[in-house]
This record gives C-alpha cells, sequence and structure tokens, in this order.
C-alpha cells in the first residue's frame, strides 16, 4: 500500500509542479527534440505512475479489506495507527469510499481520452478522403491543391497522407519557399507529429484540470513546429523557410530577402495566422541558439527524462 502512496504522489508532483520549470528549458526550442522527448515522457511518467498506483491499491483490497484498512491506516500514521481506528466501520468506510473513487476517476479519463481518440481518427480520415476527392494534385510533388483564397498549408495523417495547399498559398509563394513549406509539411508527417499533437489535445481535453496536460498540449505544438522548422531549413535553407512563414501570414508574397534578417520588422498580428507560435519561430530561426547553449540545455533535458523513466520504479522498489 506505501508504493500505491508513494506512486501516486509522484504522479501529482509530475502532473502539477513539473510543467512550469520544464517549459522554461523548451519554451524556446533550444533543443528541440530533447524537449519533445522530455514532454512525452512526462505524461508518460505520470500516467504510469498513477495507473501502477491504483493497481498496487486494487490488488490489496482483492488480497483482504480488513488488512487494506490496516495498511493504509499504517502507511499514514506509523505507530499511532490502532486496532481501534483502523478496525472502526468510518475508517474502513473511508478507505473503500477512496478507493472506489480512484477506481471511478480513472475508468473516467480512459473513456474520454479513448472516445477523444476515437473522435479524432474519424474527422481526419473524413478530412483526408474530401482533400483527396475535390483536390487537385499539384505537379511534381504529391500535395493536394483546394481552391480557396486564403494562404494555408497543412497535413492531414493517414494511409496515404495528404499534404494539403490552398490555391492562395501558391499565389504568394515562390518556388524555393513552396519547396519549404512542403519540407516542413513533409517532415510533420514522417516525425508523426499531427498524431503527438492530437494525443495533448485529447488529454488536455478529456482532463483539463490537470496542469500537465494543457502545458503539454502548447508545448509539444510549439516544439513540433519547430522541429520541422529545421528539417526544412536543411533542404531549403534559412531564408526560404522565413519568408514563407511571413507571406504564409501577411498574405503578401515576399522577394526581398533582407526581411528574413528583420522579420521583427513585419507586425505580429499580420504573421499571427501563418501558423502556431510563428512569431516565437521566427525569432529563433533568426537567432538560433549557440551550440553551448543547445548543449546545456540537451544535457538538461536528457538528464530530466532519465529521471522520469527511472524514478517511478525506483520509488515503488523502495516503497515495496
Amino acid at each position: 500500500m506505501r508504493a500505491a502512496l508513494v506512486l501516486a504522489g509522484y504522479a501529482l508532483v509530475v502532473a502539477w509542479f513539473l510543467p512550469r520549470p520544464l517549459a522554461r528549458l523548451t519554451g524556446q526550442g533550444a533543443s528541440v527534440r530533447p524537449g519533445l522527448a522530455a514532454w512525452l515522457s512526462a505524461l508518460l511518467s505520470a500516467a504510469v505512475s498513477a495507473v501502477i498506483g491504483l493497481q498496487f491499491l486494487i490488488r490489496t483490497a482483492i488480497a483482504g479489506w480488513p488488512r487494506l484498512s490496516e495498511v493504509v491506516c499504517r502507511s499514514v500514521a506509523g505507530s499511532a495507527c490502532t486496532r481501534a481506528v483502523y478496525g472502526s466501520a468510518a475508517f474502513e468506510l473511508g478507505v473503500g469510499a477512496i478507493a472506489m473513487a480512484a477506481t471511478a476517476v480513472a475508468l473516467v479519463v480512459a473513456w474520454r481520452c479513448g472516445r477523444r481518440a476515437q473522435r479524432a481518427r474519424r474527422h481526419t480520415r473524413a478530412h483526408a478522403e474530401a482533400a483527396r476527392l475535390i483536390g487537385k494534385a499539384l505537379p511534381g510533388t504529391e500535395a493536394l491543391v483546394l481552391t480557396d483564397p486564403r494562404p494555408i498549408a497543412y497535413c492531414v495523417p493517414g494511409r496515404p497522407a495528404a499534404i494539403v495547399l490552398t490555391s492562395g498559398v501558391l499565389e504568394v509563394l515562390e518556388p524555393a519557399q513552396l519547396d519549404a513549406v512542403l519540407a516542413h509539411e513533409r517532415a510533420h508527417l514522417a516525425r508523426r507529429h499531427p498524431v503527438l499533437v492530437s494525443l495533448t489535445r485529447g488529454l488536455a481535453a478529456a482532463v483539463p484540470v490537470v496542469p500537465l496536460f494543457a502545458w503539454a498540449r502548447a508545448e509539444v505544438a510549439r516544439l513540433a513546429e519547430m522541429s520541422a522548422d529545421d528539417a526544412a531549413i536543411r533542404v531549403s535553407g534559412r531564408t526560404a523557410v522565413i519568408t514563407a512563414l511571413i507571406a504564409i501570414g501577411t498574405g503578401a508574397a515576399v522577394r526581398d530577402d533582407s526581411i528574413a534578417r528583420a522579420p521583427a520588422a513585419v507586425p505580429r498580428a499580420a504573421i499571427g495566422a501563418a501558423g502556431y507560435a510563428v512569431p516565437a519561430r521566427l525569432e529563433r530561426m533568426v537567432a538560433p541558439a549557440g551550440p553551448a547553449r543547445q548543449a546545456w540545455y540537451s544535457l538538461a533535458l536528457v538528464g530530466l527524462l532519465a529521471g522520469m523513466l527511472v524514478l517511478p520504479g525506483v520509488l515503488a522498489m523502495l516503497a515495496g
């Protein structure tokens, strides 16, 4: 029973107190891939710890209800717990209510997450099928073009996956910029970013009171965009990626490459529609973190990642 309490406490600490310091390590995108791994590991670590703690609680209850009351009492109060305390009807009723409530909460959360995941899959599948029906193939690429004056580009996962562009985006992008946009969307699909973003959105919607889920929703989406930006830069160059972002956001062609060195001159309101966290992404590309800073952030995130993967097992062994 002590293991259940320890693991539940660990899950609460990760879910309520880790998001803010973790966001400080990942917010500027100095180390994108370790940052994504750290957020996903935090979600996994908290969820697995809570599930294992609940499993310990259920196993103890099945093994013997009277013994469960004694174990709970002694785990909390130690030697101060006497037979008169843990043997009372009021105490046993309280323990039973806590066990039933914890089980009910876990089942409701699992059901809500599963339902939202199913809805997201149906929506994605329907969207992809509609894009294939009404979209026109862009010659020389796997992209589909929809008639829409708004400059928009996005990807839809599935089998097969689809990259969707609007006619409006083709009007404002030069060939190098279009290549950068396609490389960005291909990176999203190859690295399964839509799945990760959908997962974190589902968790945040299913359990909005948990800070970790709310923070992870925003940070995973931001880091996924930065990761795709890095992939596009390797294919098309930094200038093409920056000017493509600005062109999509402003809805106007950007042919002066000098703006890539000073995108702050473009009003933030003008580029706000280009996608998620565009101002932060532009700032990061214009003034990337140096090697020493990247190494420090990577080391800190890898250490945190290792701790979250190992600590629950260690705590369970010590408490057992």
